[in-house]
C-alpha cells in the first residue's frame, strides 16, 4: 500500500466541529489495515518499482465506489444512517494512489427519514453535508469537470465526483436533475434493482423498458451533461437507454452474466452495444457480485477473471474498474439491508461461498495497488493499463460532460 499523498495533512470528517455536542460520534472501522493486505500478487523488483510508477504517474479513477466509512459494530448501523452524517474515509483515501473517485453515497440505504429509502430531501441533505464536510480541507476536492480531474492531478490531490445509482428520488420531476445538477452531481444512475419512474430494475419478474418520463430523463441527462449509469436497470430497459442516448453511457460497476450467470451482472450482448455507441463498463468487486467458476470464492482474480473475458469481448478501449468498495464491513451491510438492495434477486439461484471481505480489493486504499499489480504481472502494457485504470473513462467524460 502506498504511503499517504504528501498533500494530506490528516484531517478526518467532521474536524470543524465537536463530537458527541454538534453530532453523536460512533466508533468507526480501521481505514487501514481492517483486513490482511493481499497475498495473491508475487510482483518482482522491478514490477513492483513498475506497478508503483504507474499508480503514482498516471490518472487513475474509480467509476464506482461509496468512500465513506461505516461503524465498526454493525448493529449501530441504522442509527448512524439516521443521523445523516456519514464520514468520509480520507486517511483511506490518502493512500490509494487514486486521481479520482466517483463517489455514490448513501444512495440505497439513504434511509435519515424513511426506512425505504431514495428520498429526495434525504438525498439533498447527504449530499450539502458531505460537500460541507469537503469544503473544510484540500485533499478531496469537488470535482465537477474533467479539468477539475486534471486540476487534481497536477496538484496531488483527489477529485471526488458526486453520483447516484439511480435517479429514483425525482419521482416524476424532471426538473429535479437540474437540481441536483447544482449540487454536483455528475454521474446518475436510471433504476436501482426496484422499477422507478424512468424505467425497469434488474430484480423485477418482467422489464417494461425505459418509459416516456425515463426518455424525457435520459434526454435532459444529456443536455446538463449528466454521466448515465446502467448498472442496475434490467436489460431492455438498460438497451433501451442505449439507444436513446445520444452520448455514451456507462455500466459503471459490473460484470459479464457469461461469466457469472446472475441477474447483477450484464449480457455480453448489451455490453458490446454500449460499447459499440462509445460506452465503458467499470468492473465491480462488492462482495459476491463478480465471482467466476474459475474463483467462485470472491477475491480479485474473480474479478479479473470478468475483466479478460470482456477485453476479449469488447476491446480494451471500453473497460475500467468500479470496485465499489467501502470503509468496514461490506458483507455486513448487505445482511443489514438485504431487502432494500434487493440482493437476493439480484443473485437469483445460483450459490455461492459466502466470504467475509473480497481478498485483494476489500475498501478504497487497496483496490488500484492490486489492480496495477496484477495488470503488471500479467505482462500488459503501459499504453493498456493507462487506458483501463483512467484513460477510457475521461474519453467518455469529454464527450458526456460539459
Amino acid at each position: 500500500m502506498l504511503e499517504p499523498a504528501a498533500r494530506y495533512t490528516g484531517y478526518t470528517a467532521w474536524d470543524y466541529l465537536e463530537p458527541d455536542v454538534d453530532y453523536r460520534a460512533f466508533r468507526y472501522a480501521k481505514q487501514i489495515g481492517r483486513v490482511p493486505e493481499y497475498a495473491g500478487l508475487s510482483l518482482s523488483d522491478d514490477q513492483a518499482k513498475r506497478a508503483e510508477r504507474l499508480l503514482r504517474d498516471e490518472i487513475v479513477i474509480s467509476l464506482h465506489d461509496h468512500v465513506q466509512v461505516f461503524p465498526e459494530d454493525m448493529g449501530e448501523l441504522r442509527e448512524h444512517i439516521r443521523q445523516g452524517r456519514e464520514p468520509t474515509g480520507y486517511e483511506g483515501l490518502a493512500r490509494s494512489g487514486m486521481t479520482a473517485v466517483f463517489d455514490n453515497g448513501m444512495d440505497g440505504t439513504c434511509c435519515i427519514s424513511s426506512d425505504a429509502g431514495w428520498k429526495y430531501s434525504d438525498v439533498l441533505f447527504d449530499l450539502g453535508v458531505r460537500m460541507a464536510d469537503l469544503a473544510h480541507q484540500d485533499f478531496v476536492v469537488k470535482a465537477e469537470t474533467v479539468a477539475d480531474i486534471r486540476h487534481a492531478h497536477a496538484t496531488g490531490r483527489l477529485a471526488h465526483v458526486f453520483g447516484l445509482e439511480a435517479a429514483t428520488m425525482i419521482e416524476n420531476e424532471v426538473d429535479r436533475l437540474d437540481v441536483l445538477y447544482g449540487f454536483g452531481v455528475r454521474q446518475i444512475g436510471i433504476a436501482y434493482s426496484e422499477a422507478n419512474t424512468l424505467g425497469s430494475g434488474l430484480k423485477e419478474r418482467g422489464d417494461g423498458g425505459l418509459t416516456y418520463f425515463g426518455e424525457r430523463a435520459v434526454k435532459r441527462m444529456n443536455k446538463l451533461g449528466v454521466a448515465i449509469d446502467i448498472s442496475h436497470s434490467g436489460d431492455r430497459t438498460a438497451l433501451e437507454v442505449i439507444q436513446t442516448s445520444t452520448k455514451p453511457v456507462f455500466i459503471t460497476h459490473c460484470g459479464s452474466r457469461e461469466v457469472w450467470p446472475t441477474n447483477r451482472m450484464k449480457p455480453d450482448a448489451l455490453i458490446a452495444a454500449c460499447a459499440e455507441r462509445g460506452g465503458v463498463l467499470g468492473l465491480e468487486a462488492a462482495p459476491h457480485t463478480s465471482l467466476s467458476e474459475a474463483h467462485p470464492k470472491h477475491s480479485l482474480e474473480s474479478v479479473m477473471d470478468h475483466f479478460t473475458h470482456l477485453v476479449d469481448v469488447v476491446g480494451i478501449d471500453h473497460v475500467a474498474f468500479g470496485p465499489d468498495t467501502l470503509f468496514g464491513d461490506h458483507v455486513g451491510l448487505h445482511d443489514a439491508f438485504a431487502k432494500n438492495l434487493s440482493i437476493a434477486q439480484a443473485h437469483g439461484h445460483v450459490d455461492y461461498p459466502k466470504v467475509e471481505y473480497v481478498d485483494g480489493l476489500e475498501n478504497p486504499a487497496e483496490c488500484f495497488t492490486n489492480i496495477i499489480g496484477w495488470l503488471v504481472a500479467h505482462e500488459y502494457s503501459d499504453d493498456e493499463i493507462r487506458k483501463v485504470v483512467g484513460g477510457n473513462i475521461l474519453r467518455v467524460l469529454d464527450e458526456v460532460w460539459v
